[in-house]
């Protein structure tokens, strides 16, 4: 079973925030709360815990993966981003927001989206797990926690834990997160399609 690990939301506990990156850079596969929803995540570049998700989630090869980031900084390394997307990501981050952009070389291509070689890409507004981000040192590749015949992503740790705590390493309990997935927006063809409304405020593009 899962090992459920709580952990404060906005003054996480260093102690317990190395205990997840140690699961992570292990190979573990975990649980955790986002600024809109629970999420999958795991080490960058896992094809073990790629394929667990898969199976979890019965999903398909064409199934995009987010990079989750600690700031701007950090994806120029995992995206070609043009300057007037720059500045739209800037001002939107950190956020409810993921945006799809080209991958460079450094995103394995198991985790491109296998037509376009695109990588979804994410600055979330959460100081746990901007606080995890800090002790890894570098992105946690993610899913939204989003089961099959269920209508909305798991919320609840104690849910998470019953319902999948056999498959993963960790469920991280900081208290209950929201129930919208990110606002999704595609920036990789030179302008912006909204693919998903979520979280995200999408207004200022309708």
């Amino acid at each position: 079973m899962a090992k459920l690990i709580e952990i404060h939301p906005t003054d996480p506990q260093p102690r317990r925030v190395k205990a997840v990156v140690e699961i992570i850079r292990s190979g573990g596969l975990i649980a955790y709360p986002t600024d809109s929803s629970y999420a999958f995540g795991c080490h960058i570049g896992d094809k073990r815990a790629i394929d667990r998700i898969h199976r979890i989630r019965r999903t398909d090869k064409k199934h995009n993966f987010t990079l989750i980031c600690a700031d701007l900084s950090e994806i120029s390394a995992y995206a070609r981003v043009d300057n007037w997307a720059y500045r739209m990501i800037k001002s939107m981050t950190p956020g409810p927001y993921t945006f799809i952009l080209p991958a460079t070389r450094e995103v394995p291509k198991r985790l491109q989206n296998p037509k376009r070689r695109t990588i979804g890409i994410r600055v979330p507004d959460h100081r746990l797990v901007q606080a995890v981000l800090e002790e890894l040192g570098e992105p946690i590749m993610s899913s939204t926690l989003s089961l099959p015949g269920d209508s909305m992503p798991l919320t609840d740790p104690a849910e998470i834990e019953e319902r999948i705590g056999h498959a993963i390493e960790a469920v991280i309990d900081a208290g209950p997160a929201g129930i919208e997935p990110t606002t999704v927006l595609d920036l990789s063809k030179g302008s912006v399609e909204v693919l998903r409304v979520g979280r995200g405020d999408v207004s200022q593009f309708t």
